[in-house]
């Protein structure tokens, strides 16, 4: 085996909605930015239910995007993984960072940490550190958060080029279990793709500034970090980001998938031919996986078309 010239790994990606409604045009932008970059080098492409916050998922919600995914011919690989199925795999993994010493109970409310949070960061007030050397006397625990080191995270986007953040700054000691008992996504998300040798991650840019602190916990596990690809969003008429309260996609829409595929292809600077949008979805698709070029999509997100 030539140590200098390894042979290069098979592309794994991965599409992961959250069921809390049905499938939505930001979420179909994912789906295929993700799914032309897995099969356009011949490689798999996975399917994951990330269902964890329960009480935010919606009855049924999961199958119904299943099914609109497979009437717009996308094909996933393997059985589709449920991450409330997976919480032994989560314990497991804090248990790893347990016996790292890395992990502390913490007794802090929302609110406290509100009132005594030394400045916003990148998703809210900074943690200060209040109990990560231990829990005052009377405190009882009630999340579980991980010590990040005063070390700057650096990781390579295809899209942003070079991201770097301190995460002491940014975010402070995060969230692993939430004072629900839920475990919070930064972990599940690096458990479920490293265990399914996931090894490209493509999804939206509101993610991006919490891949740092997945980065940190690829290191922590001992495991490798995908390489990942952080798409624009599609942004709604009031400007935030397009989600299940802006509509979703209709089954009646879904009678001339191609129309829809080609929409999301177009968002995503790709120039499908003239016709295009009246051919089956699943042409759409080959046509989509043999000609998509990452270097046509643009970094900015902007609205979507109408």
């Amino acid at each position: 085996m030539d140590r200098q010239h390894p042979t290069p790994q098979p592309t794994v990606g991965r599409f992961a909605p959250s069921p809390t409604g049905a499938l939505h045009f930001g979420s179909l932008v994912t789906a295929v930015g993700s799914y032309c970059l897995a099969r356009q080098t011949g490689g798999k492409w996975l399917m994951r239910m990330e269902d964890l916050d329960t009480p935010r998922v919606v009855p049924g919600a999961a199958d119904e995007i299943l099914w609109t995914l497979e009437a717009l011919g996308f094909e996933w690989d393997e059985e589709v993984l449920y991450q409330s199925r997976r919480t032994d795999r989560y314990e497991a993994a804090l248990e790893r960072l347990r016996e790292q010493g890395r992990i502390f109970d913490c007794g802090c409310t929302r609110k406290e940490i509100l009132a005594s949070a030394p400045h916003p960061g990148e998703e809210g007030p900074v943690y200060p550190g209040t109990c990560r050397h231990g829990l005052a006397a009377g405190r009882r625990p009630r999340a579980l958060r991980v010590r990040v080191p005063e070390e700057t995270v650096c990781f390579a986007d295809g899209l942003f080029g070079t991201v770097e953040q301190h995460l002491v700054s940014a975010v402070g000691d995060f969230v692993l279990r939430r004072a629900d008992g839920l475990f919070a996504y930064q972990l599940a998300v690096v458990v479920d793709d490293a265990e399914c040798g996931v090894n490209q991650v493509v999804r939206g840019a509101d993610l991006l500034s919490s891949t740092p602190r997945q980065v940190f916990l690829y290191a922590c596990l001992g495991w490798p970090p995908p390489r990942f690809v952080h798409l624009p969003l599609a942004l709604a008429p009031d400007g935030e980001k397009i989600s299940k309260r802006h509509g979703t996609l209709a089954r009646g829409d879904l009678q001339e998938g191609g129309g829809s595929l080609c929409r999301a292809l177009r968002f995503l600077g790709q120039q499908p031919p003239a016709g295009l949008d009246l051919a089956p979805a699943r042409d759409v698709l080959s046509w989509a996986i043999a000609h998509f070029d990452l270097k046509r999509v643009p970094s900015r997100s902007r609205p979507a078309e109408g």
